[in-house]
């Protein structure tokens, strides 16, 4: 038991920049998993419909309507991972639209590294229904 309380005070102390770091891995291999689980698919294909879903202006648009099925600490997770001022925003996005995705990526990050996979897949369920309905 103070081992796994070892593991969150760890996680919830590390930068969202850091956490980000590590979701913007778990959603890559996510979407890629999610795309495979379609069915046969040419590799420049699956990477086409993989921008539709990794892009900064992809992930931004999902926030808003997952805020509602957050939890207050996951908000606070979110907001942490929004506020981050990384030392440069991409030219394919706007400032707000990277910062949403960077704390959607926190987001992930910190589900993961906390061991909660079951709250991870969930959550990128949700978000794969919400994309491709804003698609």
């Amino acid at each position: 038991m103070e081992k796994e309380l070892k593991v969150v005070d760890f996680v919830a102390n590390l930068s969202p920049l850091a956490l980000a770091y590590v979701g913007d891995a778990v959603y890559e291999l996510l979407v890629r998993a999610h795309l495979v689980g379609r069915g046969p698919a040419k590799p420049e294909q699956l990477h086409r419909e993989a921008l539709k879903y990794v892009r900064a202006t992809a992930q931004a648009r999902v926030v808003p309507a997952l805020e509602e099925y957050l939890t207050p600490a996951e908000k606070d997770i979110l907001r942490r991972g929004r506020n981050a001022r990384p030392g440069h925003l991409p030219r394919t996005a706007a400032p707000a639209e990277y910062h949403s995705s960077t704390a959607l990526e926190s987001l992930l990050g910190y589900l993961y590294l906390q061991g909660d996979w079951a709250r991870v897949e969930e959550l990128a369920h949700l978000i794969f229904k919400l994309a491709e309905q804003n698609d």
